[in-house]
C-alpha cells in the first residue's frame, strides 16, 4: 500500500525557460562583458555535471557555482567577471518566474491528494519550495516540502529522505520516489527502503535494473501506485 510519494521538482515537476538554456547563458554574460558561444552550451552542460556528481552531500552552493562556472568557461567564457556570472546565474535559478511547470503536473498531484496519499517535495534546490507551491498554485497539497539548502543534506544521503519519511508518517516500504536523476532520486530513495519510479520525458536509452519502473508522463504514475 502507498502512503506516501515524494516529488523531485527541477525537470520532475518543472523545466527552466530561456534564461537557462545557451540563448540565455549568452545573454547574461554579456551583461559582465563575458562572449560564449550559445552552440556549445548541451555540451558545455554534459562536461560541467562531473561537478555535481562528486559533491559529497552536504548542500554546498559553491558546488553549484562551480557547476555553473564550468558551463561558461565549456561555453569559451573567460575572464576575472565569470565568477561574479556564475554567483548570479546561481542565484536566479532560485526565481519561480524563471520555470513552467510540465502540463501532466497538476492533475496528477491533484488527484493523488484527492485518493487520501500524503505528497511531498524533496529537492536538491536553493529555491524556496513554499513559494514554488505559491507561485505554481499547489497550496494545501503537500504534507511535507524539503529542500537541500534548509535539510542541510542532498538526495542521494539517506538523511533527507529520511526526515521526508518522519513527516508524513510512512514507513520506507509504504513511500514511493519520483524524479528524473538515476543517482540521485532513485538510487538514494532504494537505499533507504523506498520503491522509486524514473521520470524520463524525453525517453532513457541506458539500462536500468528491471523492478525500476520508467514513466514518460505523470499521467502513468497513479497505475503504478
Amino acid at each position: 500500500m502507498t502512503r506516501a510519494v515524494f516529488f523531485d521538482v527541477d525537470f520532475t515537476l518543472i523545466y527552466p525557460g530561456p534564461m537557462f538554456q545557451g540563448v540565455g547563458y549568452r545573454d547574461f554574460c554579456a551583461q559582465y562583458g563575458i562572449d560564449v558561444d550559445p552552440t556549445t552550451f548541451e555540451q558545455a552542460v554534459a562536461s560541467a555535471s562531473s561537478v555535481l556528481d562528486a559533491q559529497a552531500g552536504i548542500y554546498d552552493p559553491g558546488v553549484f557555482i562551480a557547476y555553473t562556472r564550468r558551463i561558461i568557461e565549456g561555453m569559451g567564457g573567460s575572464g576575472p567577471a565569470v565568477d561574479a556570472a556564475s554567483r548570479d546565474i546561481y542565484d536566479a535559478w532560485a526565481a519561480c518566474h524563471h520555470f513552467s511547470m510540465y502540463d501532466d503536473v497538476p492533475d496528477v498531484l491533484r488527484e493523488l491528494h484527492r485518493a487520501g496519499m500524503k505528497i511531498g517535495l524533496i529537492s536538491n534546490t536553493q529555491r524556496c519550495l513554499s513559494s514554488f507551491a505559491r507561485y505554481f498554485e499547489l497550496e494545501g497539497l503537500f504534507t511535507v516540502a524539503l529542500s537541500s539548502y534548509e535539510h542541510g543534506y542532498m538526495k542521494p544521503h539517506p538523511s533527507i529522505f529520511e526526515a521526508a519519511l518522519r513527516a508524513t508518517g510512512a514507513r520506507p516500504a509504504e513511500a514511493v520516489m519520483v524524479g528524473d536523476s538515476y543517482a540521485h532520486d532513485i538510487e538514494g530513495a532504494r537505499r533507504t527502503g523506498m520503491r522509486a519510479v524514473l521520470v524520463s520525458r524525453a525517453g532513457r536509452a541506458e539500462p536500468l535494473p528491471e523492478d525500476i519502473p520508467v514513466i514518460s508522463s505523470l499521467r502513468q504514475l497513479p497505475a503504478l501506485l
